[in-house]
């Protein structure tokens, strides 16, 4: 009796594009003697562990096991903390997120709505079960000294000691506040574009708090229903769509006896509070941005008025970019930033760049007392392209010394001299975790991810100034002839797909072996080149598009690409690309595939469609020609009429199923004929395993049909 293999559409599903079993999430002791991360047991086992790696013998063991924390039941998650993890893209199970005191000694964790934390040293759990009383546990949180842990329930912030005794309201609703106002959670804002996912931050005395304090009364209430099951009521969600109303967002410092006292700013210049940083190197650090961000102030506070004096103001005239890792304060209590100046995106300390246009600074990783931990990719001045790379480095004002190796993406962690340096390639699947001191390796973190059955045949290049990658199929050999041609772009701000690592490009692998040339363009408006690139593309989105056709036309000189038959794939943005080609070049594009796409951009939300296109009410010209419809249907379509698909889950509450029921609308309103594929009960990521398998079989049936291949 033979078994069937399973099929890459459906392992790719099942293994969450082949990263459960792969470590992730690293903390570093600051004695270096633990480095403390989260791994699910296989490569098909959606529940992550917590486990920690004795640095000295390379022996890993289990911290916390979300199986027996449990008994074998099954998780039940409250709508909010569902509501987090779709904001963060987290498909896992188990423990998909922990907080560790000062020392990393003890962690914090939520489980099933429950509340738990890891003696790490001792290797013993326990459950404080006073904090499920109140309600589902969300992002607990240890004081740095390990005395206390703060956590959310019922929309209040509470505290409870770490022997489980003490369980006590810190910040809450009071009586005459509406059921809209929460405290020490992320707005939907913040979470969904901003990266800030907290909502509270320990003070490193351990004494107080500063609280966030939000309230979406003023928020427009959106629908999300299942028209799969009529019998349940529709989901109701706050949504502040461009130019409309967002959360009013406070800040207080609040101490561990309840007093608290309000942080103030200008809030009505400077409405968006991006960033808090609170360290023992300085003052509480806060990065606030003006609705438009074009402007934006770095204040420092004062924990005993709630006062703020500006440390730094920064201005830009098309828009200013959030960066992982800062704000933050030097050892020496110097502002340590990312910025855009002269031409190049730099490292700042104080007011000194200490990096120049040699290299694109993407985040910070650490700060040392003698240099500061980035990561990197190379910059306009560059010597070497060194296309889809990312690297880490060390910047002191001496220079910078490269950390990572070999030609590939690199990120890392770092404490107590110990570096965690996560690395991937194009030659090999998967990422490889190495544990440095002195930048020696001195242990593994191993991987339990499942190796895919392909590998790409990948070619990273540049053409017209624009980062490619082509993937040809696997049996593909010269003399074969030119190949039916499928775009596979995100092609838009924070999505960069031409990455010099493996998985990355598993799906465009698996196309092109049903017998497509695959490219995949990071054109304007893309991450990680340059700030010009990136920016480009103010007021106007349909400049994506250009480059992707610019590509196309140059890879056509030295790969084999038939531009007779040329379609388009995308989700997301990459789905308005598709839509988007298909309505205004079907000159270049035969066919299109629209997955959730954005088709009206006054129905995205405010900070990150304003960081583009300015205000709807003020500008709707510059929407009108961003947008696949407007109020009148289509938007500047071509005459000539292309074959689309569109896919859309119903209960995506990012990119509402609204945009795609209006582009269809407009289709048919037109004459044009279209496909539309709905998805009962899928959000904005991506379905369970049967249903991806079976979208990308019926994509590649459409895309064949479309093109005469079939």
């Amino acid at each position: 009796m033979t078994t069937e293999p399973v099929s890459f559409p459906r392992r790719h599903a099942r293994t969450q594009r082949f990263t459960l079993g792969a470590p992730r999430a690293f903390a570093v002791a600051p004695d270096g003697e633990r480095v403390v991360f989260l791994r699910s047991g296989s490569g098909t086992d959606r529940a992550n562990a917590l486990w920690a790696l004795d640095v000295a013998s390379g022996e890993e063991r289990i911290a916390a096991d979300p199986l027996a924390l449990l008994g074998g039941a099954e998780e039940d998650l409250s709508a909010e903390e569902r509501a987090r993890r779709e904001r963060s893209r987290e498909g896992a199970a188990g423990i998909v997120g922990y907080a560790t005191d000062a020392a990393v000694e003890l962690a914090a964790f939520a489980l099933s709505g429950r509340l738990f934390t890891a003696e790490l040293r001792a290797g013993t759990t326990r459950e404080l079960t006073e904090a499920a009383r109140h309600g589902s546990v969300i992002d607990p949180r240890p004081s740095p000294d390990g005395r206390h842990v703060a956590y959310v329930a019922g929309g209040a912030l509470r505290v409870v000691g770490a022997d489980g005794e003490g369980d006590r309201v810190l910040a809450g609703p009071a009586e005459d506040e509406t059921a809209t106002v929460t405290y020490g959670l992320a707005e939907f804002i913040a979470a969904e574009e901003m990266s800030r996912s907290r909502g509270f931050w320990w003070s490193p005395d351990s004494d107080r708090l500063l609280v966030a304090r939000a309230d979406d009364a003023a928020v427009r209430r959106w629908w999300i229903a299942d028209p799969a099951h009529p019998d349940r009521e529709p989901a109701r969600n706050a949504y502040p769509a461009a130019g409309t109303p967002n959360a009013e967002v406070r800040l207080f410092v609040v101490g561990l006896d309840g007093e608290r006292t309000e942080v103030s700013w200008d809030r009505a210049g400077y409405p968006y509070l991006a960033r808090v940083h609170w360290s023992a190197d300085g003052a509480p650090l806060l990065l606030v941005q003006a609705r438009d961000q074009l402007s934006e102030l770095y204040l420092a506070v004062n924990v005993e008025d709630g006062s703020t004096r500006m440390v730094h103001a920064d201005e830009d005239g098309q828009w200013l970019e959030l960066f992982p890792g800062v704000p933050s304060w030097s050892p020496s209590g110097q502002l340590v930033r990312i910025a855009d100046e002269g031409g190049a995106r730099v490292l700042a300390v104080g007011e000194r760049p200490l990096t120049g246009p040699q290299l694109h600074v993407r985040a910070v990783l650490d700060v040392g007392a003698s240099d500061v931990l980035i990561s990197a990719s190379a910059g306009a001045a560059a010597p070497e392209r060194e296309t889809g790379e990312v690297h880490v480095y060390r910047v002191n004002e001496l220079g910078v010394e490269r950390v990572s190796e070999e030609p590939g993406v690199h990120s890392a962690v770092r404490a107590g001299g110990v570096t965690v340096l996560a690395s991937a390639s194009t030659g090999e699947p998967g990422t490889r975790v190495r544990v440095l001191r002195d930048g020696k390796q001195i242990a593994t973190v191993a991987s339990h991810a499942e190796r895919p059955s392909l590998s790409p045949r990948l070619t990273l290049t540049e053409a017209a100034g624009i980062p490619c990658a082509v993937l040809l199929p696997s049996s593909y050999q010269e003399g074969d002839g030119p190949l039916p041609v499928l775009l596979d772009p995100y092609g838009g701000p924070h999505g960069q797909r031409v990455v010099a690592a493996h998985n990355p490009h598993l799906t465009s692998q698996w196309f092109a072996d049903q017998g497509f040339a695959v490219v995949v363009a990071d054109g304007r408006g893309t991450p990680g080149h340059s700030p010009a690139r990136e920016k480009a593309i103010r007021d106007d989105l349909t400049l994506t598009l250009d480059d992707q056709v610019t590509a196309l036309h140059a890879l056509a000189e030295t790969f084999p690409l038939d531009l007779g038959r040329v379609a388009i794939r995308g989700w997301s943005y990459g789905g308005y690309l598709a839509g988007l080609a298909v309505l205004r070049r079907p000159d270049v594009f035969h066919a299109g595939i629209a997955g959730a796409p954005v088709t009206d951009w006054r129905l995205y939300d405010t900070h990150y469609t304003e960081r583009y296109l300015g205000d709807p009410t003020t500008s709707p010209e510059v929407y009108a020609k961003s947008s696949l419809v407007t109020d009148d249907g289509l938007s500047e379509a071509a005459e000539q009429h292309r074959p689309l698909m569109i896919v859309h889950g119903l209960a995506d509450d990012n990119v509402v199923v609204a945009h795609s029921l209006r582009l269809s609308s407009a289709l048919l309103a037109a004459g044009r004929p279209h496909e539309v594929l709905p998805l009962s009960g899928v959000t904005h990521m991506t379905p369970q395993e049967q249903v991806a398998e079976n979208l990308l079989l019926l994509q590649v049936d459409f895309l064949k049909r479309s093109l005469g291949l079939a």
